[in-house]
């Protein structure tokens, strides 16, 4: 009976270990800042532990002076600060502080005349229930071993040890079934940008508690805007209001929304551009400097994303006016930058391409490959009066412009809690696409945003876009369904005489592929390559037949996997 009991734990002790291995949430957050004279990007990297250290990493862009700036953050624990020397090279500058507790803190950065607070959440390393139950069996597996040990040498009755063992037996199976469940476990909502940030679901963040989700109905944000009149060449100082349109409170809870808390646009009367990000300096108010060169109306708008309340495009119903003496400030395109644009027809997508320079040497600025500003269709009012206001990205959300440009999408998405490659690397493009359907015909004037050599750029240009021709509605009968990754096939009934082109959106991210052209395989039958379809999720592949008897679109939606 001893031998036997001695194999049994022998065997318990070569089981192979299981490891519980959830995905880990949370990941660097990136802030841009329009602080005084510097544009900045603020960097906020990953707290892997609490207590544990917080790096920041402050990015300065090409023209930004030389100076000291003060870190500070405040918060459920320990206050901390600490002192960034910027130097006058463009590029990163980093400083250390600690955080002590979970929760919601807040980082202030002094220039020595204005401070922006950012705030930001620290999360409590979650630990899931499958988690608990791995520690527990093997808590359990080893009592039941010292246990078993003790009663084999001890006893007279070796089957006595059988008990122990059988509760070890047990430990083990409780451990292997929670490695296997956490696996699988999603992760619970994140708090400041799932939820808003609690003392609860901060430090314990698998704790069942009300919301487990935003307020999706969260009402939209009203805007002020402070002074309305300036003189020309003279350095203001603008504060912006946000208030909530249900409570007039003032909105304190702006996620970081493509690498900001606030993207501003600031059209000039002479179509100037200006793309800030201003500081928050206490809740719900924002500042930001600014001068103007010529006299005019300057249009102003802001793209803010509340938690739970999606992105919105908020708009100065009054704008700035400027009065005094005007200096000429056209913004031209670097000689080496080439735009290429389709003929656009409203309603209908087309892709802008920017060919920047001969080389890869582009860099991620506010986590695209590069921006699209518009407004229009300009009329006697200009921008102020444009119906449309846009802000596109190049192909897509997060990194997959990069990828699409790269060619690749090799080690560039961020996955479980890693981060997306900052501006420190420049290796993207040349070519920068973007895709966008103008809904009203007219002209627009439209800005590509690119960096290199930390420097933004901007390159105007004009869009002319055509009406819709009127169509009859065509009768045709679409099926399409993805054979491969990329590769779309369709039946088309009736086929003679129709041309047929696919277009591939994803809803959840607002991404869109231009018209592709399928070719004809078949009576009745289409087929299309190389869809640019870059991430798992549920897609819509758009397929446009034309012929003689009119336009049909048909819808398909379809699932990429893997």
């Amino acid at each position: 009976m001893k031998a036997t009991v001695l194999a049994l734990l022998i065997g318990l002790l070569l089981v192979a270990p299981a490891h519980a291995d959830t995905a880990s949430g949370g990941g660097d957050v990136h802030v841009a800042q329009t602080l005084g004279d510097r544009e900045l990007t603020v960097t906020l990297r990953r707290v892997t532990g609490v207590p544990g250290p917080l790096h920041v990493d402050v990015l300065t862009h090409a023209g930004s002076p030389a100076g000291t700036l003060r870190l500070s953050i405040t918060g459920p624990g320990s206050a901390e600060g600490a002192a960034v020397a910027l130097g006058s090279r463009p590029g990163s500058y980093g400083g250390d502080l600690r955080v002590d507790a979970a929760g919601r803190w807040e980082l202030a950065i002094d220039d020595g005349q204005r401070v922006a607070r950012i705030p930001f959440v620290v999360s409590a390393q979650p630990v899931s229930p499958p988690e608990q139950a791995v520690y527990l069996g093997f808590l359990v597996t080893g009592v039941g071993l010292a246990a078993t040990l003790a009663v084999a040498t001890r006893s007279r009755r070796a089957w006595w040890a059988m008990i122990p063992a059988g509760g070890a037996i047990a430990g083990v199976a409780v451990a292997i079934t929670g490695a296997v469940l956490s696996t699988s476990l999603p992760l619970p909502p994140q708090p400041g940008t799932q939820v808003d940030a609690d003392g609860i679901n901060t430090t314990e963040p698998y704790r069942l508690a009300q919301p487990l989700t935003g307020d999706y109905s969260r009402q939209p944000a009203n805007l002020s805007l402070s002074p309305t009149s300036v003189a020309t060449h003279q350095a203001s100082t603008f504060t912006l209001a946000l208030t909530d349109g249900a409570t007039g409170r003032p909105v304190d809870d702006l996620m970081v929304h493509d690498s900001a808390l606030m993207h501003l646009i600031v059209i000039g009367p002479s179509g100037q551009l200006w793309h800030l990000h201003p500081i928050r300096v206490t809740p719900g108010v924002f500042q930001f400097p600014l001068t103007m060169p010529v006299a005019g109306h300057y249009a102003v708008a802001a793209e803010i994303a509340r938690t739970g309340g999606g992105v919105q495009l908020v708009r100065s119903t009054v704008g700035i006016d400027a009065s005094g003496d005007s200096v000429g400030t056209k913004q031209d395109s670097p000689a080496d930058v080439h735009v290429t644009a389709p003929e656009f027809v409203a309603g209908q997508p087309g892709t802008i391409v920017a060919h920047v320079g001969t080389t890869a040497d582009l860099q991620p600025w506010l986590g695209m490959l590069g921006h699209l500003l518009a407004v229009g269709p300009l009329g006697p009012g200009g921008a102020q009066a444009a119906p449309v206001w846009v802000h596109a990205h190049s192909m897509g959300g997060d990194m997959t412009g990069m990828a699409m440009a790269a060619g690749s999408m090799g080690g560039l998405m961020p996955v479980n809690g890693d981060s997306a490659p900052d501006e420190t690397v420049a290796a993207y493009g040349p070519d920068v696409a973007f895709t966008y359907t103008f809904p009203l015909p007219g002209d627009y004037q439209a800005w590509i945003q690119v960096e290199r050599n930390y420097r933004v750029e901007t390159i105007p240009l004009t869009v002319h876009v055509d009406a819709a021709p009127a169509a009859k509605q065509g009768k045709h009968d679409v099926t399409a369904r993805l054979v491969d990754t990329g590769t779309a096939e369709l039946d088309v009934t009736p086929s003679a005489g129709a041309t047929v082109s696919v277009q591939a959106v994803m809803p959840t991210t607002g991404y869109a592929t231009g018209q592709i052209p399928a070719v004809a395989t078949d009576t009745g039958k289409f087929r299309v390559t190389g869809l640019p379809l870059m991430m798992p999720g549920q897609w819509e592949i758009v397929t446009t037949v034309r012929d003689q008897s009119g336009v049909d679109e048909h819808v398909s939606p379809v699932t990429v996997t893997g």
